[in-house]
């Protein structure tokens, strides 16, 4: 199986960073601190390197300092061994660029073998609690990231899509033979996208429940087995697609917008064969959701031969002592960078602790990955930060990005 990790960070007026410069080891590295001090925008910087956006929904305006015209994200990866420099400038509205080993990243490239993440953050909690939109973005991001093709597949869908809506508001609640001649084709299109569309969600389901199942029990620690449930539910069973698309056209026609298909469908997620989204605490809710993002995770490295970098953002809130101390246990292999504002559990094994609070106490900032050795960490006063002023370590943007 591959290797892929993060060997180095540089952020230039990024967030609250002036400059920041920080390694990393290739295991887990426990970043703690207060709430604000930044520990989620250096995930957030490495999950923007990876995805080309904030795992936080922020717009790009929001990821630059206050005050600067543009700020600079530099990743330093390592594949197999070779290390790959990944570059991304920011410019609120103007055009941002990344560039990999110096050279421009070619329109429609894909980032997953420069740098692949899997994020939990504490908004996750609304793949459980939310509507079932934010559940289909969960399974269409791990489509995404299994194969460039389920990337066609769902912009195709998306784009048909708002051309059928369109048409029908157009209509204006009418079905005129010119209207009726026009869906034909439009349905033809939606069917037969749509169909591939459930048919790869509906698979992608059925492969996560036995990893889902186990991620749930490794952090829930539990002795008797607990059933997890995960189920597409699809709103064109019986027929097909192109079937229930005529059915229900001239209601479509009427409230001027398509009201089944893959757009429509849900992911159910169940414990105990109660809804989680309903029957749920909300501890037992952020347990499910961390349980189907390690799901996923474990997925794409059995899928993809190489282990996606973990990013959890803030993840013992509302998780109590035994499950915190479950989940540091049964972390997959690979690089796991996690954020908290909270100590890490008594006897928990971490490579490299950083204290981010000293981040804020000067201009420009070098962090070295300290290793705490295989030994239990006791508390979180086994950190070693080494802080420099500005004028002694000058920040210098890459020429590739000037």
């Amino acid at each position: 199986m591959r290797s892929v990790f993060v060997d180095q960070l540089f952020l230039h007026d990024i967030r609250s960073y002036r400059s920041l410069e920080v390694g990393f080891g290739p295991g887990l590295t426990f970043l703690t601190g207060q709430n604000g001090s930044g520990k989620s925008s250096v995930l957030e910087a490495i999950s923007y390197l990876a995805s080309g956006r904030s795992f936080r929904g922020a717009p790009l305006e929001a990821l630059v300092r206050l005050g600067c015209d543009r700020g600079v994200v530099r990743g330093a990866t390592r594949v197999e061994g070779r290390q790959v420099l990944v570059e991304s400038e920011l410019i609120p509205g103007g055009r941002s660029r990344t560039l990999v080993n110096k050279q421009p990243l070619r329109a429609g490239s894909g980032r997953r073998d420069l740098l692949s993440v899997t994020v939990f953050s504490p908004d996750d909690l609304v793949i459980i609690k939310g509507g079932p939109g934010e559940r289909r973005d969960v399974i269409d991001g791990l489509l995404r990231s299994l194969h460039p093709r389920n990337e066609g597949l769902l912009t195709d869908l998306d784009r048909i899509l708002r051309q059928r809506n369109a048409l029908l508001k157009q209509a204006g609640g009418r079905l005129t033979p010119e209207v009726a001649m026009t869906l034909d084709v439009w349905d033809a299109k939606l069917a037969g996208t749509g169909e591939s569309v459930a048919a790869a969600r509906d698979q992608l389901v059925e492969d996560l429940r036995p990893f889902m199942q186990q991620a749930y029990n490794d952090i829930a620690d539990v002795h008797q087995r607990t059933p997890v449930g995960l189920r597409y539910r699809c709103t064109f069973i019986s027929g097909g697609f192109a079937a229930a698309l005529d059915a229900g056209r001239l209601d479509d026609v009427k409230r001027a917008v398509t009201r089944v298909g893959p757009h429509r469908d849900d992911l159910e997620v169940s414990v105990d064969t109660r809804q989680s989204r309903t029957h749920a605490s909300q501890g037992e809710q952020r347990t499910l959701a961390l349980a189907l993002r390690l799901a996923g995770h474990r997925l794409l490295a059995e899928r993809l031969e190489a282990t996606p970098v973990l990013l959890l953002d803030d993840v013992f809130s509302e998780l109590d002592r035994s499950r915190s101390a479950a989940l540091l246990q049964h972390l997959p292999p690979g690089q796991v960078l996690l954020a908290s504002a909270t100590e890490a559990p008594l006897g928990a094994v971490v490579e490299t602790m950083m204290d981010v609070t000293m981040f804020e106490r000067a201009s420009t900032v070098v962090v070295r990955s300290v290793s705490t050795g295989d030994k239990p960490v006791e508390s979180v006063d086994e950190i070693a930060l080494s802080r420099v002023e500005e004028h002694e370590i000058p920040y210098e943007v890459s020429s590739g990005i000037a």
